[in-house]
């Protein structure tokens, strides 16, 4: 579990879907009893102290008509909303993952947390020069030609190892750099991918096999807003 403050206030917990009952109990009994109002993306936790929990719905929607009265519940059936909740965050999917950074890259698809199938590569693409002149004007014209060749080769993982397992996937989940990830949106052989694009975006280090294969603890992990009472 991981925590960091959050704009407008209160603070972000990550929370893995194995251990989001325990959350929910625990912060039932420190807070006091609560009541739960359940939407397709949130499920609100407020305690009797004034705190509240806002649990962000991993892979969404939760499904209408899963929470009783998906509506504001009372007390004794917060209970049940929490229940359909740690269902819906535990149920395994078939995922698939896409990072990029500008000289390395990973696809992946994962059955659960198990990954089936995956390619990792990575293409040199030198740093930016200091010098100045000719010379750096060269250096640009070769680096941007080793960067349109780095995102091709990576665009290219991506339509030979996920593209084909589309029709299977519950989403896919994108990750590394946003300016790389972004350069690849107009390729068309992508486009079933980013169709079924979900959930927050990994910002992860290089793609390498290990970043790869640890990020079902980042895409599973349930989103918790935290608010403590006023005053």
């Amino acid at each position: 579990m991981t925590a960091r403050p959050a704009a407008g206030g209160g603070r972000w917990v990550t929370v893995a879907p194995e251990r989001l009952a325990g959350w929910i109990l625990g912060f039932a009994e420190r807070h006091g009893a609560v009541e739960a109002t359940a939407g397709p993306a949130l499920v609100r936790f407020a305690a009797a102290d004034g705190s509240a929990a806002e649990c962000h719905v991993p892979f969404p929607p939760l499904g209408r008509g899963d929470v009783p009265g998906e509506g504001s519940s009372p007390a004794g059936e917060a209970e049940d909303a929490a229940d359909v909740l740690v269902a819906h965050a535990r149920r395994e999917r078939t995922v698939g993952v896409l990072l990029v950074r500008l000289g390395g890259y990973a696809a992946g698809v994962f059955e659960g947390e198990r990954l089936v199938t995956s390619k990792v590569g990575s293409r040199l693409v030198h740093g930016r020069s200091a010098a100045g002149g000719w010379s750096q004007q060269r250096f640009a014209r070769r680096r941007e030609k080793q960067s349109s060749e780095a995102l091709a080769a990576a665009a290219d993982v991506a339509a030979r190892v996920l593209v084909p397992r589309a029709d299977d996937l519950d989403a896919v989940v994108l990750g590394g750099d946003r300016r790389a990830v972004d350069e690849l949106r107009g390729d068309r052989r992508l486009a079933p991918l980013f169709a079924l694009e979900a959930g927050s975006f990994l910002a992860v280090p290089d793609p390498k096999l290990a970043v790869l294969e640890g990020t079902p603890a980042l895409f599973r992990a349930v989103r918790i807003r935290v608010l403590d009472p006023e005053g």
